[in-house]
């Protein structure tokens, strides 16, 4: 899979303007974009840390991945993502390997990354993102 790094953590949030103000004014971290992802339905504000970045992610619709998340669980660490070098034959090699897949195929997501999505089911309870720049 050659996975190269953790591309970002991404972290549910209620309200992404106050979130941010924590993220900025507490943890003095930077916010450098923020953008929103329009089929998943969710708005995104990222931040660096050392070579890591935190996505923060605020639904825009409540029956969004998100929106749904929150409900069920509240704010809190939605997902863990791994740089790969194609998140298409990425999730095509963990479905072989016998994991269950939130995405067969890679799609685009923030940033102008493709990701795709393996079921926490088969990942140890993590919802498992796969990106990659192609």
């Amino acid at each position: 899979m050659n996975i190269s790094h953790i591309e970002h953590i991404g972290i549910a949030v209620n309200n992404l303007e106050e979130s941010i103000k924590y993220y900025e004014g507490v943890l003095g971290l930077k916010c450098y974009s923020i953008e929103e992802v329009v089929d998943q339905k969710v708005k995104t504000a990222f931040f660096m840390v050392g070579d890591t970045k935190i996505e923060l992610l605020e639904s825009t619709s409540p029956d969004g991945p998100i929106g749904k998340f929150i409900e069920k669980k509240g704010q809190g660490i939605h997902h863990l993502a791994f740089a790969v070098d194609n998140a298409t034959e990425a999730l095509k090699l963990a479905e072989e390997r016998g994991v269950a897949l939130v995405d067969k195929v890679s799609r685009k997501g923030a940033e102008g990354l493709n990701i795709g999505f393996l079921h926490p089911k088969s990942t140890q309870g993590v919802l498992t993102e796969l990106c990659s720049k192609k």
